[in-house]
């Protein structure tokens, strides 16, 4: 891994955006070049320092998942080599870290699948007897798996907000009935080939989220990342059991962290990380990324 990136600074292309994690620079009209820093955010507030290496097992996954997914639904991964779009000083600044993708037009919703109750969706549970809208039958714990995995969208909220659980009758009104449809069924299907080739390999994926876009020809495909820790609760099934939270591959360990230092309010600026913290997060990635593509 390289040192680590907390913000890209190229010159040879223009920039579009800069979101939590990843940047997205113009390259011609039809074409994105998205680079995977290494900072990590948590309750939608991004933390000052980076986790070394992270932008790299993001940018690895995510090609991986891209890759073992492609015949679900069209994804936006071109072939195209990041380091032969920029200069050749700012080679060392995407190497590893980006990707060349196809240019879309960005869907305003996500697209979380549920497989197993945790995190909002167990308080969701206690409270209502229900995930999002989604009634669920009695009795259930934390970490229960679902009877069936369930999809349940959310807006895509602008940096520095959060992002709100919303109905798929609110998601069809957005979006319209026929592309909530295709990302519903898309959604649902990419969830299960990942579950199962997760579960061969003795990992369990809790939830995840996607993103989706539309081509020029309005085809719904899918985009941005991909099944990481960033976007995904990972856990080891050998420790698995209802009724308890398995330790998980993600960033749940930050959150966990962070809901325990006193007086934070989950808002700018995040708390200091310890070097330890930053470490044991890094090493949680890095055993995701080996658990599952090696």
């Amino acid at each position: 891994m390289t040192s680590a990136l907390l913000q890209s600074s190229l010159h040879s292309l223009p920039l579009l955006s800069r979101g939590k994690v990843r940047e997205n620079y113009a390259v011609g009209a039809d074409r994105l070049l998205m680079v995977a820093t290494d900072r990590i955010s948590a309750f939608d507030v991004i933390m000052v320092e980076p986790i070394p290496g992270k932008g790299e097992i993001l940018t690895r996954m995510a090609r991986f998942w891209f890759g073992l997914l492609h015949d679900v639904v069209p994804n936006h991964l071109l072939p195209d080599d990041p380091e032969s779009v920029v200069a050749a000083d700012e080679r060392e600044q995407v190497r590893g870290r980006a990707m060349v993708v196809k240019r879309l037009k960005p869907l305003p919703v996500e697209a979380v699948v549920r497989g197993y109750l945790a995190g909002s969706g167990w308080k969701d549970y206690q409270a209502t007897g229900a995930v999002c809208g989604v009634k669920l039958p009695a009795g259930l714990k934390l970490a229960s798996r679902l009877p069936e995995p369930i999809f349940t969208p959310a807006t895509k909220a602008e940096l520095g907000a959060h992002d709100e659980n919303i109905s798929f009758s609110q998601m069809a009104a957005t979006v319209g009935t026929e592309v909530a449809l295709q990302v519903h069924d898309a959604s649902l299907a990419l969830y299960q080939r990942a579950a199962d080739y997760a579960a061969a390999r003795g990992m369990l994926i809790a939830d995840t989220k996607f993103e989706f876009g539309l081509d020029e020809h309005g085809v719904v495909t899918l985009m941005d990342e991909v099944l990481t820790p960033d976007s995904s609760r990972f856990w080891p099934a050998d420790t698995w059991a209802e009724g308890a939270s398995p330790p998980s591959f993600d960033k749940q360990f930050l959150r966990d962290w962070l809901e325990s230092v006193p007086g934070w309010n989950k808002q700018a600026p995040a708390p200091t990380l310890p070097a330890d913290i930053i470490a044991k997060t890094a090493e949680r990635y890095r055993e995701a990324l080996q658990r599952l593509t090696a």
